[in-house]
């Protein structure tokens, strides 16, 4: 179980969303934490994977550089 306080503003779009789509609150703000908990794992994940690469000593490119290695006029 978990409870969380939220601004009125919040309630009030989360009850407008809920009453509209005749879901529950609960329904959506489980939705949403998946969402999120999901890109910041994406995140986290890329960040690791970036810092990772630069100790290797792996080479970056600017977009500029691979369109030019690549011919993407």
């Amino acid at each position: 179980m978990l409870s969380v306080r939220v601004p009125k503003s919040l309630e009030e779009r989360l009850d407008y969303i809920a009453a509209r789509t005749h879901r529950s609150r609960s329904y959506f703000v489980k939705k949403a934490l998946e969402r999120y908990l999901e890109d910041e794992e994406d995140y986290i994940d890329a960040v690791a994977a970036y810092e990772e690469h630069l100790r290797s000593g792996g080479r970056t490119y600017t977009a500029e550089e691979i369109v030019e290695l690549h011919g993407l006029d």
